[in-house]
């Protein structure tokens, strides 16, 4: 039997994941939006079979063997444990639960229930991003010493830019950090081979009042409503984070949701004891190679001069374009393709439920640090 898939929650990332499972083949049976009208236009919208009316429907229904969380943050924790009692597994949006102790709960429930669980930090399916964790894993920079950069958007810049990420007990207690920040983090990490063991941030709200309008907005749109009503804010437009790896690296991330004309750019380098290597997302299609003793090159993505390894992860020909949306395609390549194999012990190449916790371990070090102004050790 095949398997098919449900999505809850179709706002602008749930309609990147029903985009990347109908170019896989994977059937969706049916939306679950936040009100019984809001599934049903969403299921005559896109044309899906089944309007769920709750939670409790979706997963009663035995047609459906993998849900898609693409719901707001508060809602993960108990939304993925009650799918996991009930059978499914679980892709769950990023971050995967509020706080490490839930996230932590979600991890233990796996073992017990036999699920398999993802996180969405899809920014990993970059082809050139896999070719550059490929040539740091053949010792093509040497050691890594340094890793750095940044993830700059422009979408809350104004005080009248409004979206339920920015009130904490809807998104949590961080936003610029948790909502882009772990994207950078994540890539770090898995770039690099290594985790974080120390930290010190620094954070900073830039807009302390915005004015919130008396209607629903969603992600990256323009109020409708020109009625609003000041609310005070206390989650992060902006920070900047100061790194030690276990391997000894040292490292920055910045990250800002205020920076005019940035959109949505992820830039992240690597500077080894031989060599670096940069990667922008505002330029997907090319990887920065830097050299001391020679020229420096700029790599195109190119399937057939990668890597074995990366390869894969080239949807296209040479000269054909890649960017965000292939991202989720080739994340869900990935995980539905060891869900069929069956072998739950095997080891996983997308990332799961503990690489989820581990963010959420690292967001609490990074508030932790910017409070008490100071360095701080990350939790195991």
């Amino acid at each position: 039997m095949p398997l098919a898939a449900a999505i809850a929650g179709l706002g602008f990332v749930g309609r990147a994941h029903l985009d990347a499972l109908r170019r896989l083949g994977i059937p969706v049976r049916g939306i679950l939006g936040s009100t019984p009208e809001r599934s049903k236009a969403a299921c005559d919208a896109f044309g899906l079979e089944r309007a769920y009316h709750s939670l409790d429907e979706l997963a009663a229904d035995d047609s459906v063997q993998v849900v898609h969380l693409c719901t707001p943050n508060h809602l993960h924790f108990q939304e993925a444990g009650q799918l996991l009692r009930a059978g499914k597994h679980v892709l769950c949006e990023k971050p995967l639960a509020l706080d490490s102790r839930e996230s932590s709960a979600l991890v233990a429930l796996l073992k017990e229930t036999n699920r398999v669980g993802g996180v969405a930090y899809n920014l990993r399916y970059y082809p050139l991003l896999q070719e550059a964790r490929s040539l740091v894993r053949k010792g093509a920079i040497g050691q890594v010493k340094l890793v750095h950069g940044s993830f700059l958007q422009d979408w809350l810049l104004f005080p009248t830019d409004w979206n339920w990420r920015l009130e904490a007990k809807l998104g949590g207690e961080l936003r610029a950090v948790s909502d882009i920040g772990t994207h950078w983090l994540d890539l770090a990490q898995w770039l690099s081979g290594s985790k974080v063991s120390d930290l010190c941030a620094d954070l900073h709200t830039v807009l302390p009042s915005r004015r919130r309008p008396k209607g629903r907005v969603e992600s990256f749109q323009k109020a409708s409503s020109t009625e609003t009503e000041e609310v005070m804010i206390t989650t992060d437009d902006y920070g900047s984070v100061l790194l030690h790896f276990e391997n000894e690296a040292r490292g920055v991330m910045s990250v800002s949701q205020v920076s005019a004309g940035r959109k949505a750019r992820l830039w992240i380098e690597l500077d080894g004891s031989e060599g670096s290597l940069a990667f922008n997302t505002e330029s997907p299609n090319d990887l920065w190679i830097g050299r001391r003793d020679r020229p420096c090159e700029l790599f195109p993505k190119d399937p057939a001069l990668q890597t074995p390894e990366s390869r894969g992860y080239a949807a296209y020909p040479a000269g054909h374009a890649e960017g965000y949306p292939d991202t989720f395609a080739q994340l869900f390549k990935d995980f539905y393709a060891y869900l069929a194999k069956g072998d739950f012990k095997a080891s996983r190449t997308f990332p799961t439920f503990e690489t989820g916790h581990d963010e959420l371990v690292l967001c609490e070090a990074i508030a932790e640090s910017a409070q008490k102004k100071a360095w701080v050790s990350v939790s195991a």
